[in-house]
């Protein structure tokens, strides 16, 4: 942001007093020149003194912590005490010390605070003069190594504040040591005072954003038993839930503060589930139960969180808090990943409403550090977005403007941009653990939001925060804290998200969304993969195919559909196999419910006739019902082995929980030998399902003994042929007698029948026929199939 000209002003008697501190600086200047000619048994020899600033600084041997600052942002007739430590770093000890104040001058813009707060080591010029000597500490010595902690309380009337602004102030140790027996600085620590008696002539508007989000806790697997009960890959959550946890931490520092709560409903929906009761996942697989005080702890923060959130504002994210920049710049352009997103975001408003009994807002977007690009921006607002959350280091102002403008910002088509100020919203991310941390972030907090309202009085503006995603505890209350020194009745008022987001854009700000190739490089080696989409998909796909079989699909399909969504979270960032690992654990698990319905191997089957029955099993270990399933049958050789009337056929299959069901196909044989055969199952739509299984039809239709029974048959018949044979050639030589014709002449009247070639009748005395002519009918219930 252009601040060459942010000065808020600087008045005449600041002007004045700073000729005084002059006049005072160059008086000790000329002293301590005269104590350079001392001969050199009074004193020993010391450098020049500094020309300049730049050649002051020197490496500090003592360091100063600030642990307390109180009040943040004094008015008249208070009394500012300030406490801390200071800790001698170097080899000597120093003595003849004292602790003391330096009010340095009214800095002139944001960039002066920051630029205060970056710098290292003693500068005459600019730390200013040293308050009156009665209201600093002294101290003896302090040996090397060594701590000590100190307490200033002065008057802010005895400060000689001139007006309105942000004064630089110092805390300094001053004293002694053997190789410089003089005093000079030996360690400071800056911080700053914001000045503002009385209300001035207008008000920044802040809206601070509390985010309630945490990484993902919850696959997709549940318990075997009826209710479902959730598996935990850890206990982590219960420990955040814990009195002294971060998210016990940010619902009881919330309350109190008037914030826009950011929620993702995962977090909500995995508190929700350990309620009713839960299990955590053990390192060698096995599971545990999660314990009465698991379930204690949930119940209590999320009626913690409903009283909290009641009369604010809530903004509900997308389910899993899903990475739009990584869907954007990699996973746009992977079928579904975009619906897979919209779908995210339209569960979330029903489960924040189910479970705080809420309606949120879910017409906003937080891409990750406020980073924002036309892809992000497209993507956003594919989802359902009109806000996007950016931040002002992404979307920076191109012009001359001297002050800081207002958060909204129209960016075409109906999207608002709400950008966030950067600076607010990255001063809580270090180490609050550290009081002299935390001390000086609230300070340099109370000291941005004043010099935002001063740069251009009369002009109020929006400011918004958005902080990191998941503070730590210490941080939460630093950001508290913070929130707390600001005074509504002086130079700030709070609002909440939607109210900043619907604000009067400035016409001067920028609107403009930088290119596709700004977005910062470590970023973007942050994103989740291609291939992280591309499995992502594989995942939908296989529940899609699954979910068409299940006779109560909202058994499966809400815990992995929000599966899936955390698959795309934010919180993966930087953590690569970690987010795979995540990925391969839901994966498997869906794979492992697919199996569950599966097809029963068999082994050869031996079909003993020309026709039979071969029975397939199908077998179902879920704890529901299928159904929609059809089972095909088909013969490798239709012409050896048909199945049905032809190659193969299709049989319904629908089988209960637990279960296992045997469908039998009808087959016909019109040849010895072996046939290969193969069994699938098919979802109603065509969709193979599972993995086929292979076995051998075996056909014997002529066993040893039926051959055995043949040949006698054949025999016999062989046999009694012969006996007609001679009882009619003995009758034709009798007949022959009695009628006295020559031997083999024919019988009068008749005619020279021959042999019967034609088919016509048999003689009186000729057999029946040994057998039927051969059924095609199927063969009888007394055929049977060997497995």
């Amino acid at each position: 942001m252009a601040e060459a000209a942010d000065i808020p002003r600087t008045g005449p008697s600041a002007a004045r007093r700073w000729l005084g501190r002059g006049a005072a600086l160059l008086a000790g200047t000329a002293l301590l020149g005269g104590l350079l000619h001392l001969p050199a048994a009074q004193a020993a020899p010391v450098p020049q003194a500094p020309a300049t600033d730049a050649q002051a600084r020197t490496a500090q041997p003592v360091s100063v912590s600030l642990d307390s600052f109180s009040p943040a942002a004094p008015v008249e007739g208070d009394r500012l005490t300030i406490t801390g430590t200071v800790t001698n770093q170097s080899k000597r000890a120093i003595t003849d010390a004292h602790v003391g104040l330096r009010v340095g001058p009214v800095l002139n813009g944001r960039s002066a605070i920051d630029h205060a707060a970056r710098r290292d080591g003693f500068s005459p010029g600019a730390d200013g003069l040293e308050i009156d000597e009665e209201y600093a500490q002294e101290i003896d010595s302090l040996a090397a190594g060594r701590s000590l902690p100190f307490r200033l309380s002065v008057p802010v009337d005895d400060l000689d504040l001139d007006g309105n602004g942000i004064y630089q102030l110092g805390v300094s140790l001053s004293g002694k040591t053997a190789a410089q027996p003089y005093e000079q600085v030996q360690g400071i620590e800056r911080t700053f005072l914001p000045w503002q008696p009385k209300a001035a002539g207008g008000q920044t508007s802040l809206t601070m954003l509390w985010p309630l989000i945490s990484t993902p806790h919850l696959t997709a697997e549940t318990d075997t038993d009826e209710e479902q009960t959730p598996i935990f890959e850890d206990d982590n959550l219960a420990a955040e839930l814990a009195p002294g946890g971060r998210l016990e931490r940010m619902v009881a520092l919330g309350r109190e503060l008037d914030i826009t709560w950011i929620v993702d409903p995962d977090l909500l929906a995995s508190v929700d589930a350990m309620r009713d009761g839960y299990r955590v996942r053990n390192a060698d697989g096995s599971t545990r139960p999660g314990g009465e005080q698991g379930r204690k702890l949930a119940t209590d923060w999320l009626a913690a969180v409903e009283s909290a959130v009641a009369g604010k504002k809530i903004v509900a994210l997308p389910y899993g808090d899903p990475d739009i920049a990584s869907i954007a710049h990699r996973g746009k352009n992977v079928s579904g990943s975009l619906g897979r997103l919209k779908d995210a975001t339209d569960v979330a408003a029903s489960t924040v409403e189910t479970i705080l009994h809420v309606k949120p807002s879910t017409d906003f977007s937080w891409p990750v550090e406020g980073a924002v690009t036309p892809s992000i921006i497209d993507v956003a607002t594919s989802a359902g977005a009109r806000n996007v959350i950016a931040r002002s280091d992404s979307m920076r102002e191109a012009g001359s403007l001297t002050y800081t403008p207002s958060a909204a910002r129209p960016i075409g088509g109906g999207t608002t941009a709400v950008v966030a100020d950067d600076r607010l919203s990255t001063l809580f991310q270090g180490d609050m653990t550290k009081a002299g941390n935390a001390t000086l972030a609230v300070q340099r907090f109370v000291a941005q939001t004043l010099m935002t309202t001063l740069q251009d009085e009369g002009n109020e503006r929006s400011l918004v925060v958005a902080p990191q995603r998941m503070p730590t505890a210490s941080q939460a209350r630093t950001m508290a804290e913070a929130l707390e020194a600001l005074d509504d009745e002086r130079w700030s008022t709070p609002q909440n998200l939607t109210a900043a987001a619907k604000a009067d854009p400035d016409a001067r700000a920028t609107a403009r969304v930088p290119g596709n190739g700004s977005y910062p490089e470590a970023l973007r080696k942050q994103e989740l993969r291609k291939a992280a989409f591309e499995e992502i998909k594989e995942t939908q796909d296989k529940l899609d195919r699954f979910k068409v079989i299940l006779t109560n699909q909202d058994r499966v399909v809400p815990p992995f559909g929000r599966a899936v969504d955390r698959e795309m979270s934010t919180s993966w960032r930087g953590l690569p196999k970690e987010a795979e690992q995540f990925r391969s654990v839901v994966s498997r698990y869906l794979n492992q419910l697919i199996g569950s319905v599966q097809l029963i191997e068999k082994s050869e089957a031996k079909l003993s006739g020309h026709s039979a029955t071969i029975p397939v099993t199908v077998q179902n270990n879920l704890l529901q019902g299928v159904d929609k399933l059809v089972l095909r049958l088909e013969s490798s050789k239709p012409t050896r082995l048909k199945i049905g009337e032809g190659r193969y056929q299709d049989q319904p299959v629908k089988v209960s929980g637990g279960h296992s069901q045997s469908v039998k196909f009808t087959t016909t044989a019109n040849a010895n030998g072996p046939v290969p055969v193969w069994a699938q199952l098919y979802t109603e739509d065509g969709r193979a399902y599972g993995a086929p299984i292979r076995f051998d039809v075996n056909v014997t239709e002529f066993t040893p003994t039926v051959m055995l029974v043949l040949a006698g048959g054949v025999l016999l018949l062989v046999l009694a042929g012969f006996r007609m044979y001679t009882q009619r050639k003995r009758q034709a030589r009798e007949l022959e007698a009695e009628q006295g014709g020559a031997p083999g002449d024919p019988g009068p009247g008749t005619a020279d029948e021959g042999p019967d070639v034609d088919g016509g009748p048999g003689q009186p005395g000729d057999h029946g026929p040994d057998t039927a002519p051969e059924s095609p009918a199927p063969s009888g219930p007394g055929e049977t199939v060997d497995r």
